[in-house]
Order: structure tokens, then sequence, then C-alpha cells
């Protein structure tokens, strides 16, 4: 059987690598200062952002296997189970761990915004890689927290843990930014893949038998997170994965009806019910009906 580690609240991860309790909804966790820690995966329920400054093999979570060097950071979520395959023995971790419960962020501006932070949902491949500069800021965010954990005075404690926290997940999305934008500078064809995927898609049978392609399937076909490639879309395009594919769709369309098809025969040939639905995708995109598409067409004005 699997040996999997549960981990409902801090307290059960600081146990496990033999932290003290400094409050019961957060811990941050410098390795360096505890016990090597046992080889075993973990089924998590709280959220933990883990700065990894080591090399290890076959590390997991979610749904992949991390390619990872120093300065990476991996995000969990509750609900994921991460780590290494457990054999029984205990190995030095280099790095630090931000913990925090979902309880931290009720009635606080963090819990009604975490929803952005869709980096928690990343997988294979997917981590952040940070610069230098970037992990300074970062390891200062947390030493500031270790600090106010510290404190006797334990007024207004959580609403100032919730406030650095929902700081540290700003920067995140920052550092996310700057990895996404890099990517497009060294030339990732991401977009490209995505464009021909696209097309391959709709000159095939999968729309009348699946409907239009989803953003979904989109990111299974390119072996990504779906919320990693909506993200890197919307950084280099602007717009949304799906308004990209509807783009793709709107073009097709056009391109149909230049060729004298029918609109009843496009609409089928799209996996659309009606061809009312085909009508709104249109207008939608391009602001103009099909009548006065196809009117500019017989005009010669398209």
């Amino acid at each position: 059987m699997e040996n999997i580690l549960t981990v409902k609240s801090v307290h059960d991860y600081n146990a496990f690598v033999g932290h003290p309790d400094q409050h019961p909804l957060v811990s941050v966790v410098e390795y360096a200062k505890v016990s090597p820690i046992l080889h075993t995966k973990v089924n998590f329920s709280i959220y933990a952002l883990f700065l990894l400054d080591d090399t290890l093999e076959d590390l997991t979570y979610g749904q992949g296997i991390y390619d990872y060097k120093e300065g990476t950071l991996v995000c969990v979520s509750p609900g994921q189970i991460g780590g290494v395959d457990y054999n029984g023995r205990r190995f030095e971790r280099r790095g630090w761990a931000l913990l925090f419960h979902p309880d931290l962020l009720r009635g606080t501006s963090l819990e009604e915004t975490i929803g952005e932070c869709t980096f928690f949902e990343y997988h294979i491949n997917e981590a952040l890689h940070m610069t230098h500069s970037e992990r300074e800021i970062y390891l200062s965010l947390l030493t500031q927290l270790q600090g106010i954990l510290a404190e006797d005075d334990k007024l207004y404690q959580d609403q100032i843990l919730a406030s650095y926290i929902k700081l540290i997940l700003q920067y995140c999305r920052r550092f996310y930014n700057r990895q996404f934008a890099a990517m497009k500078r060294s030339g990732n064809n991401l977009l490209e893949r995505f464009d021909a995927l696209i097309a391959s898609y709709l000159t095939s049978d999968k729309p009348v038998q699946q409907g239009l392609p989803t953003v979904t399937w989109c990111a299974q076909e390119l072996c990504l997170s779906p919320n990693y490639f909506s993200d890197i879309v919307k950084k280099w395009t602007g717009q949304a994965a799906m308004e990209h594919i509807h783009q793709a769709v709107v073009r097709m369309i056009k391109n149909k009806l230049m060729a004298g098809i029918p609109t009843k025969q496009i609409a089928y040939d799209l996996g659309l019910d009606r061809s009312q639905d085909l009508s709104r995708l249109f207008k939608r995109y391009t602001g103009e009906t099909l009548a006065a598409y196809l009117e500019g067409i017989r005009k010669g004005t398209k």
C-alpha cells in the first residue's frame, strides 16, 4: 500500500518536519533549521508554497513530475497530493515552506482574491523559477512573516498575517508574468502550436461529434494545465484563450461564407445546434450580422 501522510492542519506539517507551532493557521519553515525529512507523499488540506533550493528526483505535485532547480517555487492547494514516494529514508531538505490553512482567509480580502492565484492549479513543469532578485523579495517577506508569528502582541495578528500572505501571492503573480514574458522572448512556439491545433480540429469531423474545441481540451493536447495555458495565452495575446479559439472559428466562418457554403451547413460542420448560435457567435466577434456580411460579399465589399 502506498504510504501517504495526511496534512489536515499546519500543526500536522510542523510535526512531520519537526518545526514548533507558532500559530494554528500559519507556519513558515526554514528547512535548514529542522530535522531531515522522511521520503513520503503528502495529502494536503492546506495551502503550501515551497521554495526549493535543492534538487530531488521525482518530486511530484498535483498531476505531474516537477523539473526544478534552485530557486523554484511549487504551489499546492487543498486536495493535492505531493512529495516523493515513500522509501523509509530521510533527506536534508533545502529551502523554505509557507503554509496556511483556508480558515485564515475567512472574512478577509484574501478570501475574495485567492481564486485569482491560478498558479495553485498548475502542474507538469509549470513551477515558478525565480530570479535572484525575486528570490530575495520573497525571502524578505517570509522573514517578516516569521517576525509577526514570533510577536507576543496577538492583536489583529490574523488580519496582518493574511495581508502579508496576500502580498506574497501578488508578488508570485508578478513573477509568473515575468516568466511568461521571458518565455515569449525566447521564441517559445506555444501560440503557433495552439493555432495549428485549432485549425486541425476545425477541419476534422471532431466539431460535428464533440462541438467547438474547449480550453481544457487544447491545454491537454499541449501537455499543460488549463490554468497555466489560459494565463500564458492571456499574457501573450491580451485575450482569453476561449476568445482566441472563437476568433479562429469566426475566421473559418468567413472563409466558408466566401466559398458560398450555406449558413446551415456551416453551423452543422462546426457542431453548432442551430444557425442562430452561429449568428450570435459571428456578431459577438465581428459586430456584424451574418446577413450584413453576406450582403457585403454580394456587393464585393468584403
